[in-house]
């Protein structure tokens, strides 16, 4: 993989499955919902299951320079 563009999804996905993380803990901590309309542990589960694959991601193209 080229430097330019894996630093760059890396940095991406890093930190788009950082701020879904803090987001949904955040909800979780205030007792909010995390999507409307949806079961609280479904939406919870769902959240940090794409946080974390899109932070494990991040951490892979960046491994891979």
């Amino acid at each position: 993989m080229e430097r330019g563009p894996a630093i760059f999804a890396g940095a991406v996905f890093a930190l788009f499955g950082a701020g879904l993380l803090a987001w949904t803990g955040t909800r979780l901590r205030r007792r909010e919902p995390v999507a409307l309309g949806v079961s609280r542990v479904a939406s919870a589960v769902s959240a940090s299951v794409a946080g974390t694959l899109a932070l494990a991601l991040g951490g892979y193209c960046l491994t891979r320079l």
